[in-house]
């Protein structure tokens, strides 16, 4: 079984329990989650099947669209709402104004700190495990991408806000550097991730729904095919002798026509009965397509 599944995560679920759901009750031996979402969170959580798995890192290099409550007054250590208090402020002075001026410094590519309550490795071991030990480290800030950054509501001291944003970023340090910059403090109370890459919250699927699914078997309506991910990407069809190609991992010479031209760097292929094969990349140097990944789907 070779798919993608989006799933509707519940609050109060990690995403590897969820995993462990549809692995057990698909009886799927390789099932695995696109990016983890906080217990507390709810949302899109792309669940791969098989050798949908193998397309984890690309759906990672999509963008996120979040929904997110922040609660400006209050800062936590894990800055989010499950966190112990560490310190508190006056959010009576932010307007609705200031607000949106401070929002401004958030587009873009910036700078941002990875939580103490995180999976960022240091020494190889998990910040959250420090974290629980009562240690913390200094975490080297890194550049992440936000696309889109919007104030939907500000009703005080909660601001809601929908971020677009690229991979890691967290949306828990978005909360407690706009604390910080506005000098009340501040952190997440609530999130939904409203989207990821091609997966958008208004088709995924509960879990009770899902669930219902499996006892009645006919669950496998909800699979997406793996190919879904590359969707934007420009289509070729190939012969026989280049399929050969493809699955052995070889080269492709391919001629450049309407739908397609070098220039692109990268192509989904499908052999002439529409399967889907693989993602091809193009050598500029060589002048050749080569197989970037694989797909034996039957």
């Amino acid at each position: 079984m070779d798919g993608i599944l989006n799933i509707n995560k519940p609050p109060g679920r990690t995403s590897f329990s969820i995993v462990s759901f549809v692995k057990r009750l698909s009886g799927v031996k390789r099932v695995g989650h696109a990016g983890t979402l906080d217990p507390a969170a709810t949302g899109v959580l792309p669940v791969c099947l098989g050798q949908g798995s193998r397309v984890v890192p690309f759906l990672h290099d999509t963008a996120k669209v979040y929904k997110a409550q922040v609660e400006f007054g209050v800062t936590t250590d894990s800055y989010d709402a499950t966190g112990s208090v560490t310190a508190t402020g006056d959010p009576t002075g932010v307007s609705r104004k200031q607000l949106v001026s401070a929002l401004e410094s958030f587009r873009g590519p910036i700078q941002q700190t990875p939580p103490m309550y995180s999976a960022v490795k240091h020494g190889g071991r998990p910040l959250y495990e420090l974290a629980r030990a009562g240690i913390e480290v200094e975490r080297k800030s890194r550049t992440v991408q936000i696309y889109r950054l919007e104030l939907k509501r500000w009703q005080p001291p909660v601001a809601t806000i929908e971020v677009e944003c690229g991979k890691g970023t967290y949306i828990r340090s978005l909360a407690y550097d706009l604390g910080q910059l506005l000098g009340c403090g501040a952190h997440l109370k609530s999130l939904v991730r409203l989207k990821y890459g091609c997966f958008d919250i208004k088709d995924a699927v509960s879990l009770p729904r899902l669930e219902d699914g499996f006892r009645n078997g006919d669950w496998t309506k909800f699979i997406y095919p793996i190919d879904i991910v590359f969707q934007d990407w420009a289509a070729v069809v190939v012969d026989d002798a280049a399929e050969a190609d493809v699955r052995n991992g070889r080269p492709v010479e391919l001629k450049p026509g309407d739908d397609f031209q070098p220039e692109v760097g990268r192509l989904r292929a499908y052999n002439g009965d529409g399967r889907f094969l693989g993602v091809l990349t193009f050598n500029r140097e060589k002048g050749h397509w080569r197989p970037g990944k694989v797909f034996n789907t039957t």
